[in-house]
């Protein structure tokens, strides 16, 4: 689902599984998109935690 929502919004990232059975996933995105991804996450249906890597 969170794939399908990343494509219609025009590819802002790429959605890649780390774990299935957790539910843990990245979200590749850019310096131009970063922010529209960390608007979109919190509206999602589903419970997202945004671990950020520095």
């Amino acid at each position: 689902m969170l794939t399908k929502i990343f494509e219609a919004y025009e590819y802002l990232g790429v959605v890649s599984t780390l774990n299935r059975s957790e539910g843990i996933v990245v979200i590749r995105g850019t310096v131009d998109t970063y922010t529209d991804i960390i608007e979109i996450l919190p509206n999602l249906p589903f419970f997202v935690e945004i671990c950020e890597e520095e």
